[in-house]
C-alpha cells in the first residue's frame, strides 16, 4: 500500500530554503482576497513595465515554472530525473492571434519533441490547438454546417499542416504528444483533429494522445465510443484523463446562452467517472494507453490497485501518472518512488507571457476544495520532522 503521507520522500529533491518559500506562496494564494486583487495589480504592473519581474520569477514563477526558455528548464529536468519523475516541457504562452506567433508556438513545441531526443527524461510533449490557431476558427469548425470565408479556408489548411507537423514529429522522435482539451464549444472540432491524427500516426504504438476531461457529463460515454472507434480502424487510442480545468466558464457560458450545461451536477458525479474511466482503461489496455492527470489522492491509489489486481509491472509504459510543478510532490514522489511512470508538467516560456497561466494555478488552488490546505498541511509536517532531527 502506497502513502502519500511520506513528506521525507515527497520533499526528498526540496531545500530548507524552497520549503519556506513554497509556505509562505500557498498562504497568499490560500488568500481569496489577496489573490483576487494580486491579478489585477500583478498585470497592471506589468503592462507598466515596472519592476516586479524578478519578484514573480523567484516567487510564484520558481513554484510553478520550470524556466523562460528549454535551457533554463534543464536544471529543474535534471533534479525531478534524479527522483524518477518525469518532464513534459509545456510551452504555456496564451493569447496570441497572429499568424507569424502560431508557427512560432509550432516551433517551440517541435523544440520541446527534440529535447526529448536528446534526454530519456521527457517521456511526453504537449500543445494547445488554441496556441497554433484562432479561438474564433475554432468555434467555426466546431459547427460542420458552418460555412467558412475563403481566409478562413486557408486558416483551416494552415491549422491541419501544424497539428500535423507537430504529430509527425512526434512520431519520428518516438515521443508521444498530448493534445489538450479545452472548451466544450471548440472541443468538438479539437477531437475530430486528434482522432484524424491517431488514425494516422497510432497504429504501432500510442503517439497522439487526446485529452478527456471528466467534468463534462458526456465524456465517459465519448471515452467509450471513440475506443471502440479505433479498435475498428485498428489504432491504438491515446488518452490523458483529466477532471478538467473550464468549470466555471462553462457554466457561466451555458447560463448566459441557455443551453444545459455540459459540467457534471456535482463533484461525486464527476469522481465516479473518473473513476470509472480508470478502469475501463485498466481492462481495455490492448486498445487505449493512457495518462491519469490528477491531483486526487483516491483516484492515483485506485489507480495502483486497479494495476496490482491486472498483475501489471508498476513500470508498464502503457500507464502514466502526472501532476503539475509545484503541486502534490506528495502523490508524484511517493508513486515515482514504488517505481510507478510519473511525470510533471513543467511549464515554460516569458514570464510576462506566461502570467495568465499562473494566475489560473492561484485561481486553482483558491477554488479547488482543501488543495492549499493540503499543501501547507504537508509542507508544515515536512518542516517539523526536519527540525526535529
Amino acid at each position: 500500500m502506497i502513502s502519500f503521507d511520506n513528506t521525507e520522500i515527497a520533499f526528498s529533491s526540496k531545500s530548507d530554503q524552497d520549503l519556506n518559500r513554497a509556505y509562505w506562496l500557498f498562504k497568499v494564494i490560500g488568500n481569496p482576497t489577496m489573490v483576487k486583487l494580486g491579478k489585477p495589480l500583478t498585470n497592471f504592473a506589468l503592462a507598466l513595465h515596472l519592476p516586479i519581474k524578478g519578484l514573480i520569477k523567484k516567487t510564484i514563477f520558481k513554484q510553478f515554472c520550470g524556466g523562460e526558455t528549454i535551457p533554463e528548464c534543464r536544471p529543474r529536468m535534471q533534479q525531478l530525473a534524479k527522483s524518477g519523475v518525469g518532464t513534459i516541457l509545456d510551452y504555456s504562452v496564451e493569447g496570441k492571434t497572429d499568424e507569424s506567433d502560431f508557427d512560432h508556438t509550432v516551433e517551440e513545441i517541435i523544440a520541446t519533441l527534440d529535447e526529448s531526443k536528446r534526454t530519456e527524461n521527457i517521456p511526453f510533449a504537449v500543445f494547445k490547438v488554441t496556441g497554433i490557431t484562432r479561438f474564433g476558427l475554432l468555434e467555426k469548425l466546431n459547427n460542420p454546417e458552418s460555412t467558412l470565408s475563403e481566409k478562413e479556408k486557408l486558416e483551416k489548411e494552415h491549422l491541419y499542416e501544424r497539428v500535423d507537423r507537430i504529430c509527425k514529429r512526434a512520431h519520428e522522435v518516438q515521443t508521444p504528444v498530448f493534445i489538450d482539451a479545452e472548451e466544450s464549444w471548440i472541443q468538438d472540432a479539437i477531437d475530430r483533429i486528434s482522432y484524424e491524427m491517431m488514425a494516422k500516426y497510432n497504429r504501432e504504438r500510442a503517439i497522439v494522445f487526446n485529452t478527456v476531461q471528466i467534468y463534462r457529463h458526456d465524456r465517459l460515454e465519448h471515452l467509450k465510443k471513440q475506443t471502440q472507434i479505433a479498435q475498428s480502424e485498428g489504432y491504438l487510442m491515446g488518452v490523458k484523463l483529466v477532471r478538467g480545468a473550464y468549470m466555471e466558464k462553462e457554466r457561466k457560458r451555458a447560463e448566459e446562452k441557455r443551453y444545459p450545461s455540459p459540467i457534471q451536477p456535482n463533484k461525486i458525479a464527476t469522481d465516479r467517472d473518473f473513476n470509472d474511466a480508470l478502469r475501463f482503461m485498466i481492462n481495455h489496455l490492448d486498445a487505449v494507453h493512457f495518462c491519469a492527470g490528477s491531483h486526487n489522492e483516491e483516484s492515483n491509489l485506485l489507480l495502483t490497485e486497479l494495476m496490482k489486481e491486472k498483475g501489471l509491472d508498476p513500470s508498464d509504459k502503457r500507464v502514466y501518472f502526472a501532476q503539475l510543478l509545484g503541486m502534490s510532490d506528495h502523490i508524484s514522489f511517493n508513486l515515482t518512488h514504488e517505481k510507478f511512470n510519473v511525470a510533471k508538467y513543467v511549464p515554460y516560456g516569458p514570464v510576462h507571457e506566461v502570467m495568465p497561466y499562473l494566475l489560473r494555478r492561484a485561481d486553482e488552488n483558491t477554488s479547488v476544495a482543501g488543495q492549499t490546505g493540503r499543501e501547507l498541511t504537508l509542507n508544515s509536517r515536512e518542516r517539523a520532522r526536519r527540525r526535529s532531527r
